[in-house]
């Protein structure tokens, strides 16, 4: 496995195309907008070193019987299932944002079980393909950003009947050593982070879609390739000298990008999928549940660190002990450990698919993501009632800094006595970080439309719900006859 600087390094060799404000970007490893989010993939890196969490961070591969970090492993049991949201929470307590690993772990999953039926069904070659290149992975301790959101285009249309054809990833080209593509992956969390893209279907399709229904893998540097860099509020801070607190989480953060495939050549050993429409549902649906699964452990840790800094800025205003503010401490506490039990829920109650690893239950994994489109909202809500709204009016950083300035600032934002101005200007930035700032696109904004929207959660709870056998559990207690 790789240390945390090992990563650094490696990520340094590749040879990425990322455009940031519109300029290419010559070393993404230092630049200081893209640095926090390595900084928080790092920390993958850095707990799997560590003695005390290894027990979550590594298990033992199924593949090569190597000591591996979980973030490569094919879960082998309902305790790996529940290993992974125990990890995803201490990690997002450890970052207080997206380590946006989780991706690639949740997609290499989900296509080792879908090639195996694939194979089974055709007699193709996917899923040895697949293994030789997740053992590679294991191996290596590389990062996998896992690439499923096409652009769409018009969503009232199929991907083959859009006007652009390329508002869905698509073959090209055929050749017998391989197939060209050309597309777009949106959304894609952590990709100037990652080694390579493991690319899937985005939604199910029907046969006239055989050209969009493509799975594989190539390195993030691969010719063709380039990335350009999402916007996130408060970005630019960044970029300010001698900025620290205004930045509320000056060490880590995360990022989305718009990837673009333009041509892109991959060789039929990194194909996993090829034309089989009807199996890209399937793909789509693990893909999904385990992403959904994985929002019980990353949203909760956040959350954790939120509710600490709220009652940190309860403290620090000196109306910690108000009966209102406990209960909303409370409150926000509920709802956290509500998302963490959906989580553990869908984990504990997983199952074994053929091709031997285990899938998580995709009700409950719907169930767990549909109430992460709710309660981060609202823990965020309290949060910012109870931190007040000095939260987003204070002076900048510069102005604290400033010599003429700072004694007014001290003596007009005092709070409780004993505690240092500072102190509070920095929990205060924190809390904006998370619920308005950068962090939100991996707290608040990505926990309504991260791993689908909220309504495919709902469209999956009603196929998975299985109401006619509850409509047969009242007939029997009412004594209806079938």
């Amino acid at each position: 496995m790789m240390t945390r600087e090992e990563y650094f390094e490696s990520l340094r060799k590749l040879n990425l195309k990322v455009y940031l404000f519109g300029e290419l970007v010559e070393n993404p490893v230092d630049n200081p907008v893209i640095r926090p989010s390595l900084n928080s993939v790092g920390m993958t890196y850095e707990l799997a070193s560590q003695p005390e969490y290894e027990h979550l961070t590594t298990a033992t591969s199924s593949l090569n019987g190597q000591k591996v970090n979980r973030f490569t492993q094919l879960h082998q049991s309902t305790e790996d299932l529940v290993k992974k949201v125990k990890m995803l929470r201490l990690l997002g307590q450890k970052t207080a944002a997206c380590f946006q690993r989780c991706v690639g772990m949740d997609a290499s999953n989900a296509v080792y079980s879908t090639t195996f039926e694939i194979d089974q069904a055709y007699g193709t070659n996917y899923h040895d393909n697949f293994v030789k290149f997740w053992n590679e992975i294991q191996l290596t301790d590389k990062t996998v950003d896992g690439a499923m959101t096409d652009p769409k285009g018009d969503r009232s249309l199929s991907p083959s009947k859009q006007a652009e054809p390329d508002a869905y990833l698509r073959v090209v080209e055929r050749r017998p050593d391989g197939v060209v593509v050309c597309g777009a992956k949106a959304h894609q969390t952590g990709i100037v982070n990652s080694h390579e893209v493991l690319v899937m279907p985005t939604i199910a399709m029907k046969p006239d879609d055989k050209d969009y229904a493509i799975s594989f893998a190539v390195p993030t540097d691969t010719e063709g390739i380039f990335m350009i860099y999402g916007r996130q509020s408060c970005d630019t801070r960044k970029l300010e000298e001698n900025v620290s607190f205004d930045l509320g989480n000056c060490q880590f953060g995360g990022h989305e990008a718009l990837v673009i495939f333009d041509h892109v050549f991959v060789p039929n050993e990194r194909i996993f999928m090829n034309g089989e429409t009807e199996f890209a549902g399937m793909l789509v649906e693990r893909f999904s549940g385990y992403h959904r699964q994985s929002y019980g452990g990353c949203k909760v840790g956040v959350g954790d660190v939120l509710i600490g800094a709220t009652a940190l800025a309860a403290e620090y205003n000196g109306c910690d002990r108000a009966s209102h503010v406990k209960d909303k401490l409370i409150e926000m506490t509920h709802l956290n450990e509500t998302l963490y039990s959906c989580g553990i829920a869908c984990s504990c109650e997983g199952a074994p698919t053929k091709a031997g690893n285990y899938m998580i239950d995709l009700l409950l994994a719907n169930v767990c993501k549909q109430n992460v489109t709710r309660f981060p909202y609202e823990i965020a809500r309290l949060a910012e009632d109870i931190a007040g709204g000095l939260m987003v009016t204070m002076p900048s950083e510069k102005d604290w800094n400033t010599a003429e300035l700072r004694p007014y600032i001290e003596k007009y934002l005092v709070g409780k006595e004993g505690v240092a101005v500072e102190d509070r200007m920095k929990v205060l930035r924190l809390i904006e970080n998370i619920t308005l700032g950068t962090a939100a696109v991996g707290y608040r904004t990505e926990s309504m439309h991260g791993a689908g929207s909220p309504q495919a959660q709902r469209i999956m709870i009603q196929r998975q719900g299985n109401l006619e056998q509850k409509k047969s559990l009242a007939k029997n207690i009412a004594r209806i006859a079938e």
